[in-house]
């Protein structure tokens, strides 16, 4: 499977229904935004595609040699096919000496889709990312940081944030204890 990419613009409403269906409201930033920032320094979005046919979406920022995966989507039509696992893949053939980050909602056992939050830990697990032992709250949301290249430093992470958001951004970092 050779997956090709394109720039995601305000034109591309095939992504932003992805984006819209695959993220809850209360986590999505606005798409238009995502776009605007794109064209930015440190941040990309990106479509891919299966020849003509999207297959889905990475939204990223990369400071230095990290490489933040802020938002992935695989279209639900093309799920559990090899997609994701090609996704991230291409992404680390393009950025081979990036630490690659990932967070995840964690799985607790009470929410709702707890089916669906160990499916998609199991997913980045199966693609070589770790699980760093650490917790991060974005959006108001706890989550879980996996990183794939490297060694995780809660210190370089929470640098990362500073820099990106010009030092506006400051999200809680802190070691997960057990059972939490």
């Amino acid at each position: 499977m050779d997956l090709k990419l394109e720039k995601v613009t305000l034109k591309n409403k095939k992504v932003k229904q992805m984006y819209i269906n695959s993220f809850p409201k209360e986590e999505r930033m606005p798409f238009f935004f995502m776009v605007l920032m794109s064209k930015m320094d440190y941040t990309d979005f990106w479509a891919f595609y299966d020849k003509d046919i999207l297959c889905g979406f990475v939204y990223m920022a990369i400071v230095d040699n990290i490489l933040f995966i802020m938002f992935f989507a695989v279209d639900e039509n093309f799920r559990s096919k090899g997609y994701g696992s090609n996704i991230l893949a291409k992404l680390e053939s393009l950025y081979p000496n990036h630490k690659i980050i990932v967070t995840i909602e964690t799985c607790d056992e009470d929410a709702p889709n707890v089916e669906q939050r160990v499916r998609r830990k199991k997913f980045y697990l199966h693609n070589g990312y770790l699980d760093t032992g650490y917790l991060i709250e974005l959006s108001n949301t706890k989550q879980e940081i996996l990183i794939k290249n490297g060694e995780f430093d809660q210190h370089e992470f929470s640098d990362f944030f500073k820099r990106y958001g010009n030092g506006s951004m400051n999200p809680k970092i802190w070691e997960k204890i057990p059972n939490e």
